[in-house]
């Protein structure tokens, strides 16, 4: 008596996924792989670079590559996505579900950096309502913005070596 070998179909297939991507480069591939937050942020970024391309003669030719690129990705991400689910399949390790995490922030201990990006933004913003000029801004503030922060990286410096001894 013959015994029926029964072959187990992968449950995604790579070559679906890469078609999905390149005729629909908006996260098409991904909602094939079940990644809804991946998929709606690529849909995102896809809208936002062809939003900023068809805006003229701004960023170009470095926006049009950046599109390129992107569908470039997206289309070796859903293929190798969907390899890595059928690997997983293949293993039987189907029922682990990967848990998205939330990474914690690095306490730094210093208010610095806050600061520094609180304060150019003002600027900037300023310079947007014409409560001050863009010449004051790149003339005299910025270089006064390099100065203080080359002086507190040299701060720190000294103050860590004197802590280390």
């Amino acid at each position: 008596m013959e015994e029926k070998v029964v072959v187990k179909r992968p449950p995604k297939s790579p070559f679906l996924a890469g078609i999905l991507a390149f005729f629909f480069p908006f996260g098409a591939g991904q909602l094939y792989n079940n990644q809804y937050r991946k998929a709606l942020v690529f849909f995102f970024i896809f809208a936002g670079l062809v939003t900023l391309n068809s805006q003229g003669d701004t960023g170009q030719p470095f926006l049009g590559l950046t599109l390129a690129g992107f569908i470039i990705y997206q289309l070796f991400d859903a293929v190798q996505t969907s390899g890595r689910i059928n690997r997983k399949a293949l293993l039987g390790e189907e029922d682990i579900v990967e848990a998205e995490e939330v990474p914690e922030f690095v306490k730094t201990g210093s208010i610095f950096w806050g600061i520094v990006l609180i304060a150019l933004g003002a600027m900037l913003l300023f310079a947007n309502f014409e409560l001050m000029s863009y010449d004051t801004v790149f003339e005299f503030l910025i270089p006064f913005s390099i100065l203080v922060v080359g002086v507190k990286l040299v701060v720190d410096h000294y103050s860590k070596s004197r802590e280390e001894e």
